[in-house]
């Protein structure tokens, strides 16, 4: 388990943005051995052979084809979102206010936004650069991997209610303090000089950015026997880190394996690089086509695939048990969760849910199911919207976790053994 965590915990640390976790993956694919595609290339894949694609940096893919062929070939594909809730950087993004130097921000997702107050916090992401190809501005990638902003409460002297529970406005109390207006810090386009500045660029070569204000605490064990994770961005680089290491470790004999880390999941999938695009079934159309298929094969062997949407599941919150359903309660730390909802919020199908449980019984990997409250629908996931696309056998499955979308969660170390086990054992069914 020690192994599979330490793995998490890397990818915790250094997948700070969407961008830098699709750069973190395509190193851990490279390190074994996958070679990159390019979707507007011609293929000539191999037998055996393992590749990777990305797609506007923040989405990737990765497959594996098996080493013998056959008419009836298998296809195995598990989803993630390399995406999580957090605060995204506007244009003209420079405040003063009474002489602090602020940065304008929108909250991305669906952010516990009292979570982000007093918390260190630092800025990832990526930096269009003028070139000159006009139809190809240079991309740069940036974390500045060190804490430049905070968001302070209110003092409770000028806040008396604040215990009682107090709405914060996303536009008015959510901007960090970024410095004070002295020395080299400059009233306007501060922010620009200091990104040029660590680029070693010119501010006027800055076009536009895609930067995310990301919390810099590193995850950590916590509990009396170190069972339980505390970390930004548990959601959803679990399944990600799972996914990567099931693929790699897994030896495909027969069909194709292929993960999908789609970007936008927090947002509603619905975009060039989510699941609600049509990347996935273009893909394995142009890996069927590479590998000599006919649309009819490929049809054919596409509807006997199986999906598994892999993202995270709420665990029993022991001041707030009674928030969860009446018969089925995971716990931190009891093995990984099968997710169903008759509203089709987690795609729920009841083979596909069997063939899970099969593989879990027979490599001996502790599960749970959950189920939202009948009186209190829960979130939805990629599933759904990629399984609408992609007609398949789908089941929605993850690691359970406390203070889901919390700037910092909580999950149950053995927990991501699981997953990762359940997985690996996929892939190889």
């Amino acid at each position: 388990m020690e192994q599979t965590v330490q793995e998490l915990f890397h990818l915790l640390e250094n997948g700070t943005s969407a961008v830098m976790v699709v750069k973190e993956a395509e190193e851990q694919l490279k390190e074994a051995g996958f070679e990159e595609m390019k979707f507007y290339q011609a293929w000539g894949l191999t037998e055996g052979g393992k590749y990777y694609m990305k797609h506007h940096d923040t989405t990737l893919f990765a497959f594996t084809i098996g080493e013998k062929r056959s008419y009836r070939e298998s296809i195995r594909i598990g989803a993630a979102h390399t995406d999580f809730p957090c605060l995204r950087i506007k244009p003209n993004p420079d405040i003063v206010t009474e002489g602090y130097a602020q940065i304008n921000v929108e909250v991305y997702g669906g952010a516990i936004l009292n979570t982000w107050l007093d918390r260190p916090l630092s800025i990832s992401g990526r930096v269009a650069l003028q070139s000159e190809d006009v139809l190809h501005p240079k991309m740069r990638q940036i974390d500045l991997c060190r804490p430049l902003m905070a968001i302070p409460n209110l003092a409770i002297h000028m806040n008396r209610e604040v215990n009682k529970g107090i709405e914060l406005n996303k536009q008015t109390d959510m901007l960090p303090i970024l410095g004070l207006l002295e020395g080299e810090l400059e009233k306007d386009h501060m922010l620009l000089h200091f990104l040029a500045k660590e680029l070693q660029v010119e501010p006027e070569d800055i076009l536009d950015f895609e930067l995310w204000v990301y919390c810099t605490e590193k995850p950590q064990y916590f509990g009396l026997q170190e069972e339980f994770i505390l970390s930004p961005r548990l959601d959803n680089l679990t399944s990600v880190q799972a996914l990567l290491t099931g693929l790699i470790n897994s030896s495909c004999k027969e069909g194709l394996n292929l993960i999908a880390l789609f970007d936008h999941e927090e947002i509603g999938s619905r975009t060039k690089q989510g699941a609600g695009s049509l990347l996935l079934l273009n893909l394995i159309e142009k890996i069927g086509e590479s590998l000599g298929k006919t649309s009819a094969q490929i049809r054919e062997n596409l509807y006997q695939a199986l999906f598994l949407s892999v993202d995270v599941a709420h665990g029993l919150h022991p001041n707030q048990s009674k928030k969860m359903d009446l018969t089925n309660k995971p716990v931190l730390g009891k093995g990984l969760c099968i997710k169903e909802a008759s509203a089709q919020s987690y795609a729920t199908d009841c083979e596909a849910v069997a063939i899970v449980e099969q593989i879990c019984r027979k490599e001996k990997i502790p599960y749970q199911k959950f189920v939202n409250r009948s009186d209190l629908p829960g979130g939805g996931t990629l599933g759904a919207i990629a399984s609408a696309i992609l007609p398949v056998r789908t089941v929605d499955i993850g690691v359970p976790l406390l203070a889901m979308h919390s700037a910092v969660e909580t999950m149950g170390a053995a927990d991501m053994k699981s997953l990762t086990d359940l997985i690996t054992a996929y892939f190889q069914v």
